[in-house]
């Protein structure tokens, strides 16, 4: 009688091999993970220091403030996960980038680190009162970040325009403006001319699409397509901006032919002049010989011409 085969429970055993690679696979590390290696460290990042910077209350950016002259400081942190060294290089960026002031441009950062670097940002005597936005840029490794940086400027607002260097060519006023205040301004402008016989160009206040910062000069040009011929012309540029600010200058051209036209109108007018005396003389020389033909007295019946008396006499003498 034939021996059965017994059966085998292959299932539990095939578990088991799934369960023992499933966990082998847990146990094996890659090595870029285990070791960051002797390359280039990565991963770092900067933030404002302190407040929490590295939780959940960590500063959005760095704010100051301080009035013209003063000298503010304040620190960001640089960490560094990587188990090499890391150097950064720093440097201001941004409208207030000129103004910061760090003890060294290139710091290194430990393996493992976090590292406080302070600065300062030195707010020029001149500045503008008001908001002005920065940046501190850290460069290294491949990679660089970005701490933003915001300072209020206090001290009061001086508003102050002038408008300089005006000057009439032609169709066309030139003109500059300058900015002698701290505050931005928007300038508005207004324009008249007048000339010998009354008023040319009347241009009311409107606001030029331009603004102004402080200290600045641009030089600008005002369209005046009719502008007269002949004429002895005074222009005046009257400008205001909000704040109290205004000035006015002014300029005279006078406004000639061109040159050949000129000459040959001048040329022209003299002919016409001599030619214009000449018949006015000739014109009275004959008004004066027929007025005296005119008031001549006529000879009587009893007087013979002087011609005809000497010719008589003649002939008496020779009979």
């Amino acid at each position: 009688m034939p021996q059965s085969t017994p059966y085998v429970h292959r299932r539990p055993f095939a578990l088991a091999v799934l369960f023992g690679a499933l966990l082998l696979s847990l146990l094996v590390v890659p090595p870029a993970a285990a070791d960051d290696g002797p390359g280039t460290p990565a991963g770092w990042t900067t933030r404002p220091a302190g407040g929490g910077s590295a939780g959940e209350d960590a500063r959005p950016y760095v704010y100051l403030e301080g009035t013209p002259g003063t000298v503010l400081q304040d620190r960001l942190s640089v960490t560094n996960p990587a188990r090499t060294p890391l150097t950064v290089r720093l440097r201001g960026d941004g409208p207030a980038g000129p103004w910061f002031r760090f003890a060294a441009d290139t710091v290194t950062v430990p393996a493992r680190t976090r590292a406080d670097v302070p600065f300062a940002l030195a707010v020029p005597r001149d500045a503008v009162p008001g908001g002005v936005a920065g940046e501190i840029l850290t460069v290294g490794g491949g990679e660089e970040g970005r701490v933003p940086v915001r300072v209020r400027v206090g001290g009061p607002s001086l508003a102050a325009l002038t408008v300089e260097d005006v000057e009439v060519s032609g169709r066309t006023i030139r003109y500059a403006l300058v900015n002698r205040g701290n505050a931005p301004l928007r300038p508005r402008l207004s324009v008249r001319a007048e000339g010998a016989f009354g008023t040319l160009l009347d241009r009311q206040a409107r606001p030029l699409p331009l603004e102004l910062a402080p200290g600045r000069r641009v030089e600008l040009t005002e369209p005046w397509p009719d502008a007269p011929a002949l004429d002895s012309v005074t222009v005046r540029l009257r400008v205001t901006a909000e704040g109290g600010a205004r000035d006015e200058a002014a300029a005279s051209a006078a406004y000639v032919p061109p040159a050949p036209v000129t000459g040959a109108g001048l040329l022209a007018l003299g002919v016409l002049a001599v030619l214009g005396a000449r018949a006015y003389r000739r014109g009275r020389w004959r008004t004066g010989t027929s007025a005296a033909a005119a008031t001549a007295p006529a000879p009587g019946p009893d007087k013979q011409p002087a011609e005809e008396e000497r010719h008589l006499e003649t002939a008496g003498a020779e009979s």
